[in-house]
């Protein structure tokens, strides 16, 4: 417990320090809503096949969905693997509960990190992409536990994957096309219905697909149900797949980190 207040103490202070950077939070503002605002200009205003829901509010829960599975997926092992040339993980071994310690903070600050992008694409979608904000409490809660555990799916991924590469500029190199393609196949930019049935099967295994589901079940009305499989929002399925991904992805990080730091 002392272990995981610590995590949590330490994740909060790194990311007050790096909101206090005012570089570092124009980035983000930029990088997030900039990219957002692209994708709705080059997606235009057409409508999803056979739905009222125009294709920029169909993107918006996914590209929320991508900012979320990118930050844990590419941008957590990409600062892994500077703490590892640091040599943060070997002063983190010297104290006690030392990476447990470490990966909460990460963590901490990995959902914080997707918080802030969050708010921000909500910013910019409600005049933007036409996009609606949850109507309901049921959907508020929906959209946090969607986020919440979307994220803990990821983390432990990211965090063992980070453990693996070389160093951040191999992380990047090693992780940009398998996300990229995973965004393409996923249905968080155009539906997985219009896809091929082997793909939409292989997407299915992946959380990305999950949590963009579940978070169009938030923002779009069921208008849109008709370009989605089985015609439904299955959000009790879509929690089990994530928390599968959650609990393996926690057991493996800290076997890998302590192999790694053996080494």
């Amino acid at each position: 417990m002392n272990a995981t207040i610590l995590g949590l103490r330490r994740g909060w202070t790194e990311q007050l320090n790096l909101w206090s950077d005012r570089k570092e939070l124009l980035n983000a503002v930029v990088g997030t809503v900039g990219t957002y605002v692209v994708l709705i200009l080059f997606i235009g205003g057409n409508n999803v096949p056979g739905t009222p829901v125009s294709m920029a509010a169909f993107m918006t829960p996914g590209f929320l969905a991508f900012a979320a599975f990118s930050t844990g997926l590419m941008g957590l092992p990409m600062l892994i693997a500077a703490d590892r040339e640091e040599g943060t993980l070997m002063r983190a071994r010297t104290l006690p509960g030392g990476i447990r310690v470490y990966l909460t903070g990460r963590a901490v600050t990995t959902l914080l990190t997707i918080g802030l992008n969050a708010a921000l694409v909500l910013v910019a979608a409600v005049p933007l992409g036409g996009a609606a904000t949850p109507p309901t409490p049921g959907r508020w809660l929906t959209l946090v536990w969607v986020l919440v555990l979307g994220t803990l799916a990821v983390v432990p991924i990211g965090a063992a994957i980070g453990t693996l590469v070389s160093g951040p500029k191999a992380a990047a190199a090693m992780l940009a096309l398998p996300t990229m393609l995973l965004m393409l196949i996923s249905g968080v930019m155009v539906p997985l219905e219009m896809m091929p049935g082997i793909v939409r099967g292989i997407a299915q295994v992946f959380p990305l697909y999950w949590q963009g589901l579940g978070l169009r079940a938030v923002f779009l009305p069921d208008s849109v149900l008709p370009a989605e499989l089985g015609n439904s929002w299955p959000l009790g399925r879509a929690a089990a797949v994530l928390g599968a991904w959650a609990v393996g992805g926690m057991v493996l990080a800290p076997w890998l980190l302590r192999r790694v730091r053996g080494r």
